[in-house]
């Protein structure tokens, strides 16, 4: 969480958004390569060039904003490459691309050439041709005009604010609780985009295959990372103790393993062509991994922000998930957030704002409002109930006055009756002291050469974290059960 939310803004809706995570198992089978699905590109025009240039400000302002310097410039070396192949210009300076500063596994790109992929996805990739696929599966859905074709479709699920919409569609009976706090969690993370269909999501893959051979990478690369992907993506909901296997975000995707499997026929098992696995990984040597202490630090159920001095814990069986304007809080009694938002000194009118701010279709107003004092700072919080045809919810905002002109609070959101499930979350908020503040450090990647001797359990026992090392560090570095270590190779550590 970085800067001021405002709840009653509306968010910039994705109009072509596509995120590519999903989990699968490599399946990779002898096949002659496909013909190319037919695509008629129309090149870039002025009206998209308008539009990408009007949504890019907001975009990077939800994603963390954009990185600089020398990482950023190979990663947009790499991304204007393969979207040269896609028709859609063939000027380099027609395209943008950014490296953003987030810690999930992303990549999207919108129409006007704006091509986006977060630091952390380009982390869990091993090689250039891995990356070449990603931003080419985006701009794969530019040329093909997917966005065109879902445009109705965004404006109807324009975003309101995570929870605001939980709220709305809970009053119209859309789903329960449950699904649309999964829903919030996906926005407040950064990973909340718009859903391509199942065929369109296989027409970009093709297209990122295509885009890949044209430039001279090696088209196996689509799969690998898609493996990758998946691979993590279950090793993180294991660590957070859920079942899912497929992100929100990606619900609508093809099966994973049909899509790798896939991916790897399109491809051909005797595929060829440039990774550049070493100049990658030289390149990505030192980027950032997980999240940028400036935006605060999720440790297991705690929240520390050393910038903001402050800092609380999840209740049991919550988790929590950063992003760069909002924490999310999610678990099976009850979804929530931890934002801010501007403040005039006026706690009540501060949270009564707040109510007002989650939703422009429905005034939800406080039929309560209290003060207290926790942990020594002077807090207030309100209560209301709002009808939902699932079932009436339990809506509270807590407030804390950290200085006459800062303010913090949670939104939380459970069924009527069970609003105590966060009531220890607001009773541990706290102010940290300068050494709290300062014990927390950004991880970082760091490229070693394997020497003679070196195991996955020594190297891994390196890993800057305090528990799944070994794990950790075979998905980072894309390894199976069957993988050898060899001096002289490259591999990958996390380390502060």
């Amino acid at each position: 969480m970085e800067r001021s939310t405002g709840r009653g803004r509306k968010a910039l809706f994705l109009v072509a958004v596509a995120a590519l995570a999903l989990p699968a198992q490599p399946g990779f089978s002898k096949a002659k390569k496909p013909a190319a699905n037919p695509v008629t590109v129309q090149a870039i025009s002025a009206k998209d060039k308008q539009t990408g240039a009007q949504a890019h400000p907001e975009l990077l302002a939800e994603f963390g904003g954009a990185l600089t310097g020398s990482q950023a410039s190979y990663v947009e070396s790499v991304g204007k490459t393969i979207a040269l192949q896609s028709g859609l210009s063939n000027a380099r300076s027609d395209f943008t691309v950014s490296l953003l500063n987030s810690p999930v596994n992303n990549a999207f790109a919108i129409p006007g050439g704006y091509i986006y992929v977060t630091r952390q996805l380009v982390a869990l990739m091993n090689n250039e041709a891995e990356l070449a696929s990603v931003l080419g599966h985006e701009v794969g859905h530019v040329a093909a005009r997917h966005s065109r074709k879902r445009e109705k479709a965004a404006t109807q699920n324009a975003i309101l604010g995570a929870l605001g919409q939980v709220l709305i569609g809970a009053v119209a009976g859309n789903t329960g609780l449950g699904q649309l706090g999964q829903k919030a969690t996906g926005m407040l993370a950064q990973g909340m985009t718009l859903k391509f269909s199942r065929a369109q999501e296989t027409e970009a893959d093709n297209l990122g295959i295509e885009y890949l051979r044209r430039a001279g990478y090696d088209p196996r690369a689509m799969a690998n990372v898609l493996s990758s992907l998946a691979n993590q993506n279950a090793l993180d909901a294991r660590l957070m103790g859920t079942s899912a296997a497929v992100p929100v975000w990606a619900s609508t995707h093809p099966d994973p393993g049909k899509r790798v499997a896939a991916a790897s026929a399109r491809a051909g098992a005797s595929a060829n062509g440039q990774t550049n696995r070493d100049v990658f990984l030289r390149n990505i040597d030192g980027i950032m991994v997980g999240d940028d202490p400036k935006q605060g630090v999720v440790e297991g159920r705690k929240f520390t922000h050393p910038d903001l001095r402050l800092g609380f814990d999840a209740p049991s069986g919550f988790v929590l998930v950063n992003g760069a304007r909002a924490v999310a809080i999610s678990g099976q009694s009850g979804k929530g957030e931890f934002s801010r938002a501007a403040y005039s000194g006026d706690l009540e009118a501060y949270v009564r704002t707040a109510f007002t701010g989650l939703s422009d279709q429905t005034r939800i107003e406080p039929s309560s409002f209290k003060r207290t004092t926790v942990n020594g700072i002077p807090a207030a919080y309100g209560f209301a109930q709002v009808p939902a045809q699932s079932g009436p919810l339990d809506v509270v905002v807590f407030a804390y006055e950290f200085s006459p002109t800062q303010a913090f609070h949670f939104i939380g959101i459970t069924p009527a009756g069970g609003a105590a499930a966060f009531e220890s979350m607001y009773g541990s908020m706290k102010r940290i002291s300068p050494d709290e503040a300062a014990a927390v450090r950004p991880r970082k990647l760091a490229v070693l050469t394997v020497r003679n001797g070196d195991t996955v359990q020594a190297l891994a026992e390196r890993m800057a974290y305090a528990d799944a090392k070994v794990d950790r560090f075979m998905v980072l570095n894309g390894l199976t059960a069957q993988s050898r270590l060899v001096p002289g190779q490259k591999v990958k550590i996390v380390s502060y």
